[in-house]
């Protein structure tokens, strides 16, 4: 049995972490430029549109978080258990490079604090020397302290790093300058700076909302997650967001414009703060040093997760990377390899560029869990019931903004985010084929769309224009595991304009036993027909006899959110033994004011080449518009697109003339794919029976489509479909009401 994993962690922590890291670099390098440049207001919208990406994925975290246990991985944790494995191991990749090499990021602006080293240096001995001076010794003193200690040091180490930042900040608004005593600041008066400059100013000092997450990775080391991580994160945002605003305003009063811009003096800080030549390149590095401590803390915790889940095509290097260390399993082996990649960035010493595409990684992660939330209200689910909860709106808010700053930061960066996620993703799919589905979070929000498309279809529907018509289909069978016409029938509709639900009867009483062999069925039944390209919803259907589940299914919904207006039958031409049960049947469907079609299928395989024949005759022109029409519909199937429709009129000698005129009119007014000479007019009296003609011309089509008329069908039954014995595929139709072609 495994030894338990020991929790040491409070809400502490979560908080420090997070201040420590918005509080950061950007906070001491940057902000003064930003003022400089967009003056007061300018950067007050800056801050605000930024917290507009903050602020809801910090309530979306608390909110998830309080729903279910946390585990190890923070933020990858959230993602994978509500995308599923795929997703959240593409995302989680992503975001775990992005934090190893924010620890490189922190890393190299740490060595900024030391500029007046490097000055005194050049001046002294008349040579630069390179930065990694000291960023290498800094990267490997910090991995050689995390590593050795594990992360209980790395908090100490933390909280020390924090009080240096406190006492920083607070000499710097307690300084004062010359321009501060000889100017008044004024709200209403505030300079706004060159607004065409503020999306580039904006992708400057985004980075420095990005460390509200920051305390999520250390949830497999919280003792109560479901606490600290909503009060930890939230704190810390809305502290960062505060501290922000005054920083800013003591930035505009104390220091003017062109003094703030000045790119030759980024410390411009320390020109305000008491004792500013010391105490803020102090507070700098303290500030980095702890972003660098909170990334290299949070970063293998991210990884170890993500073997844990088998994200990695090895087994090896999944056990080798999960593996902990000591009582609180400690990331040891996930911490080198973090280490590594950071070390490599700061020996580069240039992380600009990769820096874009880091926080295109940061806004995915802070997309994707606003979108969670938003799921999640969205769905509705039974079991999520979080004991914080956040509003759908701020987290769709939330959402959107994410998205649309990425593109407004960088448009090919982004570009580029996407589709390194996507083919991260296709990779992850392939050789992880046995997680794929659909998870509940999807479903369960494509239920309520469903659901709510439904009513508005159904409230709608008598404010639609009666001659709109489309088909939606239902169609019943027993014989589905012995031939699939009917369900090629009701696909060929389907594909592009139509509806269609496929139901196999299963004729029995309803019963346990039934039951279950109706969920065996439909399993079958699904997995057969799903290489097919199929549009068609099916289903079983219990019923102790044919009649009594035609009545059932006619009063089914459809699943389109329409009524369904058609009833599909089908018999095997070869062995027509169903023929009398569907002619005994067709009252009932007729009763409902249904289309009725009876699909006589043949053994003969279909060549889709050979076209698809209408055939109309005189005393049929109340089928003939749906005739056409489905003949159309049925075109629509990519199975169809090299065929063509033929239409056979066949009429008395004296209305041959107005006859030709009356189609082709109705082909050009109805914008129908059928040319001139596919139209053909037969005269009935050249042959004893209209139906040789049929045969004559129809021996090859693909298929073929007859009217039939419920009087004849009355009186004549099955003998109805007689003597059509050289066509393949026929399908009858029975319009009850005359469609509308224009």
């Amino acid at each position: 049995m495994a030894t338990p994993i020991k929790k040491t962690f409070g809400t502490a922590p979560v908080y420090f972490t997070a201040i420590a890291t918005i509080l950061g670099a950007i906070l001491f390098l940057r902000f003064g430029f930003a003022v400089g440049t967009l003056g007061f207001w300018g950067v007050i919208g800056v801050i605000l549109l930024g917290h507009m990406v903050t602020i809801p994925t910090a309530l979306a975290i608390s909110e998830i978080a309080t729903n279910k246990r946390v585990e190890g991985g923070g933020e990858y944790f959230i993602i994978s258990r509500s995308f599923g494995l795929n997703i959240g191991a593409t995302i989680g990749f992503a975001l775990f490079i992005s934090q190893a090499i924010s620890v490189a990021f922190y890393i190299i602006a740490f060595t900024e604090a030391f500029e007046s080293l490097f000055n005194w240096f050049n001046t002294r001995f008349g040579f630069n020397l390179p930065r990694q001076v000291i960023s290498v010794p800094a990267m490997i003193g910090l991995s050689a302290l995390i590593l050795k200690k594990g992360a209980s040091v790395g908090m100490k180490t933390l909280y020390v790093v924090v009080a240096i930042l406190v006492v920083s900040l607070v000499l710097f608004f307690l300084g004062s300058t010359e321009y501060a005593e000889t100017h008044t600041f004024s709200f209403t008066a505030a300079a706004t700076g060159e607004r065409g400059q503020f999306f580039i100013v904006f992708a400057i000092i985004f980075p420095a909302f990005t460390g509200m997450t920051a305390g999520v990775g250390l949830s497999g080391d919280l003792k109560k997650p479901g606490k600290s991580i909503p009060l930890g994160t939230i704190l810390a945002t809305f502290t960062g967001m505060i501290v922000y605003f005054f920083i800013v305003w003591k930035l505009a009063s104390s220091a003017s414009p062109e003094a703030l811009s000045d790119p030759a003096n980024q410390l411009v800080m320390g020109d305000i703060a008491i004792a500013g030549g010391l105490i803020i390149p102090l507070g700098l590095a303290a500030s980095t040093f702890s972003s660098a401590i909170g990334s290299i803390l949070v970063a293998p915790r991210t990884l170890q997760a993500l073997a844990g889940d088998r994200s990695f095509p090895s087994r090896k290097v999944n056990a080798l990377l999960e593996k902990g260390r000591g009582e609180t399993n400690e990331p040891f082996n996930a911490t080198l390899v973090t280490v590594a990649i950071a070390l490599v960035f700061v020996i580069i010493g240039d992380v600009n560029t990769v820096a874009g595409i880091i926080t295109m990684f940061f806004m995915v992660t802070y997309g994707s869990l606003c979108l969670i939330s938003f799921l999640h209200h969205f769905g509705s689910a039974p079991s999520y019931r979080p004991s914080f909860r956040s509003r759908w709106y701020l987290s769709l808010i939330g959402f959107v903004a994410s998205i649309w700053v990425m593109f407004k930061i960088n448009t090919l960066f982004a570009l580029g985010a996407y589709l390194i996620m996507m083919l991260l993703y296709l990779y992850i799919n392939n050789y992880h084929k046995n997680r794929k589905g659909l998870v509940s979070i999807f479903t369960n929000a494509l239920f309520q769309l469903n659901r709510n498309l439904h009513v508005y279809v159904q409230q709608t529907r008598k404010s639609r224009s009666k001659d709109e018509w489309r088909p939606s289909a239902i169609c019943i069978s027993r014989d589905s595991f012995k031939r699939d016409r009917a369900f090629q029938l009701l696909n060929w509709i389907s594909h592009k304009y139509g509806f269609g639900t496929y139901i196999h009867l299963i004729e029995d009483y309803y019963s346990k036993s039934s039951r279950l062999k109706s969920d065996s069925e439909l399993e079958k039944l699904i997995k057969g027909f799903s290489g097919k390209g199929t549009h068609v919803y099916v289903d079983t259907m219990i019923s102790p006899s044919y009649t009594s589940a035609v009545a059932q299914a006619i009063q089914l919904p459809g699943i389109s959110g329409m009524e369904n207006n058609m009833v599909i039958f089908e018999y095997d031409r070869d062995n027509p033994d169903s023929l009398q049960e569907i002619v005994e049947n067709f009252a009932l469907v007729n009763a409902g004011m249904f289309d009725v079609c009876i699909f006589g299928s043949s053994k003969r395989s279909i060549n889709f080449k050979n076209d698809i024949h209408v055939w109309i005759r005189s005393d049929d022109y109340e089928n003939s518009h749906l005739m056409i029409l489905l003949s159309f519909i049925i075109q629509g199937h990519p199975a169809w697109r090299k065929s063509e429709i033929k239409i056979f009129d066949v009429c008395s000698r004296e209305n041959e003339q107005e006859t030709r005129k009356n189609l082709e009119e109705l082909v050009k007014t109805g914008r129908l794919p059928i040319t001139s000479k596919n139209i053909q007019v037969l005269v009935e009296q050249s042959v004893p029976d209209p139906r040789m003609l049929v045969q004559e011309h129809s021996a090859n089509a693909g298929l073929c489509i007859i009217g039939f008329h419920a009087g004849v069908l009355k009186k004549q039954g099955v003998r109805t479909f007689d003597r059509f014995d050289g066509l393949g595929n026929i399908l009858f139709v029975n319009s009850h009401s005359q469609k509308e072609i224009g």
